[in-house]
């Protein structure tokens, strides 16, 4: 099989649970002057689209008004593997250990005041799970002051490298040498790796995931 094929998110499921895991999300419009902007934005993914508040006014929504093709990104770098991990002096041999979204799809502003509501309680939903706040209805004034943009997936694609495409020994060896390192993510990350520590030492426990 190919690398490629290996590191793919075949499972919807899997995608929309990692994106809803994640705090921000990067959208790429085209201004007027053809190049890209990308704006760091909150957002949820719900009802098979990406939603995100906004400003009522600015340059994004402009772009959008333009051409409604835009690109949307989410990423979790996970542990960085440093060179001498594979190699005493080769420099190339950095990597990194990272799950990530990438959707093309066609962006719009939601007019629907249901629709708006529906996606800010979703937003709240999502960032202040603990409540403390007035779940927001139709009627109140702040659903007017924001602008709700909508993103409906063209493509949508996921990809991850968590040790599965190491073999065993190789993913053993990782582990044992993250660990060392001892970074603040490096027991979660052998943890997802499959790995686990036991009396005798480090073992395959099962397959990475998350």
């Amino acid at each position: 099989m190919q690398l490629l094929g290996r590191l793919e998110i075949k499972s919807k499921e899997k995608i929309v649970e990692f994106l809803n895991q994640q705090e921000t999300g990067r959208v790429s419009s085209i201004d007027k002057d053809g190049f890209p902007q990308i704006i760091p934005m909150n957002f949820v993914y719900t009802n098979d689209a990406v939603y995100m508040h906004s400003h009522p006014r600015g340059e994004k929504l402009e772009n959008i008004l333009k051409n409604p093709k835009v690109g949307f990104e989410v990423d979790h770098s996970l542990e960085f593997l440093p060179s001498y991990f594979s190699s005493p002096t080769d420099a190339s041999q950095a990597d990194t250990l990272y799950i990530s979204v990438v959707i093309k799809g066609k962006a719009s502003l939601v007019t629907d005041t249901k629709e708006k509501v529906m996606a800010l309680n979703e937003l709240m939903k999502k960032y202040q799970p603990e409540g403390g706040y007035e779940k927001l209805t139709p009627h109140m004034g702040v659903v007017e002051e924001v602008a709700i943009i909508r993103v409906i997936p063209v493509t949508m694609r996921g990809k991850y490298k968590i040790g599965q495409h190491m073999d065993k020994k190789t993913r053993l060896e990782i582990a044992k040498k993250i660990l060392e390192r001892n970074t603040a993510t490096a027991e979660n990350t052998v943890k997802m790796m499959g790995v686990k520590k036991t009396k005798s030492g480090l073992e395959i426990s099962e397959e990475p995931s998350w």
